[in-house]
């Protein structure tokens, strides 16, 4: 479930447009591979995409890399600023990348402005479990073309449920390598599988997009199930978990009609789309 989701359908309004405030306040570029966190650095500051990809990693000493995950324009990257002494994995930027970096002082003042806030936040990461488990699954048990298929659905879906699918595609920044990364596979190994769900007309890819013509077909070579991404599940998701929260908070929000601090966030999207 994307963040904004749970942040829209949970949040009253004045909350939402203080934290949309917040992010714009700190926004701050990104170039292609520049880290945002690194492992081992304490950590000081929340870290939110607003433009572009971030990617979760973990390195070996002699460069081998594994992609953890890849976090979309308005996803929190690290809430571990309030529970490790460490940071135990690194961020990066896929490419170009917009974040807001919020310090751990705001951060707090925030909490108690927006008391909805925290509850969203830590519903938020226990969803983004989901997430991790089902690409450990890729890479203990799916074959070379379902995980790269099951990776294509997992980004196609993700976009759909942010309204950013038009005309059956979407953005895709990550390259060969990067995708070999994040499925565990060779480069090489990976144009392979690409070139035949390319051939089966599941899926092209092309000046960083993402085009599914046939969105059913790829599922079925992934064996992909949405409902891991729980989608359109906020008023449930917060009944089910309200005893772990704070019992005065339960009402949906009304949605938030457009206002300046969201029409900066779609103007640095805008802008690095271009």
């Amino acid at each position: 479930m994307p963040f904004f989701e749970l942040l829209n359908g949970l949040a009253p309004p004045a909350e939402r447009m203080r934290w949309e405030a917040s992010l714009v306040r700190h926004a701050r570029d990104y170039a292609r591979n520049d880290d945002l966190v690194r492992e081992g650095a304490v950590p000081e500051k929340l870290h939110v995409v607003l433009a572009g990809w971030a990617q979760r990693y973990k390195q070996l000493e002699d460069g081998r890399r594994q992609i953890l995950g890849f976090i979309l324009p308005g996803e929190v990257c690290n809430l571990d600023l309030f529970t490790l002494l460490r940071t135990d994995h690194s961020i990066g930027a896929v490419r170009t990348v917009t974040v807001a970096e919020i310090d751990r002082d705001e951060i707090e003042r925030l909490l108690v402005d927006c008391p909805h806030l925290a509850q969203i936040l830590c519903l938020g990461e226990i969803i983004a479990k989901s997430r991790q488990h089902e690409w450990v699954l890729s890479l203990g048990q799916r074959v070379a073309i379902e995980r790269v298929a099951h990776l294509l659905c997992e980004i196609f879906e993700r976009e759909r449920l942010r309204g950013r699918v038009r005309g059956q595609k979407c953005d895709f920044p990550p390259t060969q390598a990067q995708i070999a990364e994040a499925v565990g596979l060779t480069p090489v190994h990976v144009n392979r599988m690409l070139h035949e769900l390319r051939r089966g007309q599941c899926v092209e890819i092309a000046n960083r997009r993402l085009f599914v013509p046939d969105f059913e077909a790829l599922a079925r070579v992934a064996a992909f199930d949405a409902r891991y991404l729980h989608g359109g599940e906020a008023e449930q998701l917060l009944a089910r978990a309200s005893a772990l929260f704070d019992k005065k908070v339960t009402a949906p929000a009304r949605s938030l009609p457009l206002g300046a601090p969201n029409r900066r966030l779609r103007a640095i999207g805008s802008r690095l789309a271009r």
